[in-house]
């Protein structure tokens, strides 16, 4: 019962729940061991659109594809979950910023590979692609802090283009650049 209280119902991976419970496990054991800790925030490209133009049950099995697809990439004790609607989210402790830069690339190509097909039809539907932010723990961070860390690279994400994964190091680089430039 406590178990499938703890899954998102659509995509059968971790609901908010189970992240926020998950999270605030992740950050007491980083703070304790020293060791890193990193957030990956998802969100898929143009999802409203999809979804009005195709449907609501194809959009269902865009989100599990997401789903399925952001799981299959992590390993260990890394959490996927979905954060609501059509954003996801990835725990992933003993990970630095630059590892989970690296899962999130390997996840936002693998969901750009996938063709998708309409089940009733077989209607080739074209490839969906996803933004992704990546933030990492420090010691001044609480679960809100490094959430809105990660959700501003995702929301730079959208911003550049979409399909892309930005990390807070790209973030202070982004912010950094016009007060170098205008320094010079």
């Amino acid at each position: 019962m406590r178990r499938e209280s703890m899954l998102d119902p659509l995509t059968k991976i971790a609901n908010r729940k189970s992240f926020d419970e998950g999270l605030a496990d992740a950050l007491t054991e980083a703070r304790e061991t020293n060791t890193p800790v990193s957030l990956i925030l998802a969100d898929i490209d143009h999802f409203k659109t999809f979804n009005d133009t195709y449907g609501h049950q194809t959009g269902d099995q865009v989100l599990r594809l997401v789903a399925m697809t952001l799981k299959s990439n992590i390993k260990g004790k890394d959490l996927a979950a979905r954060y609501g609607g059509e954003e996801f989210v990835a725990v992933l402790p003993f990970t630095d910023l630059h590892g989970a830069v690296i899962v999130a690339e390997n996840v936002r190509k693998a969901i750009q590979a996938k063709e998708l097909l309409k089940r009733s039809t077989n209607e080739k539907l074209g490839r969906i692609t996803a933004s992704f932010g990546v933030a990492s723990f420090n010691p001044n961070d609480n679960a809100v802090s490094l959430i809105e860390r990660a959700d501003r690279c995702l929301y730079a994400a959208k911003h550049a283009g979409r399909n892309r994964v930005v990390s807070e190091s790209e973030l202070v680089d982004i912010v950094e650049a016009p007060k170098d430039a205008s320094a010079a």
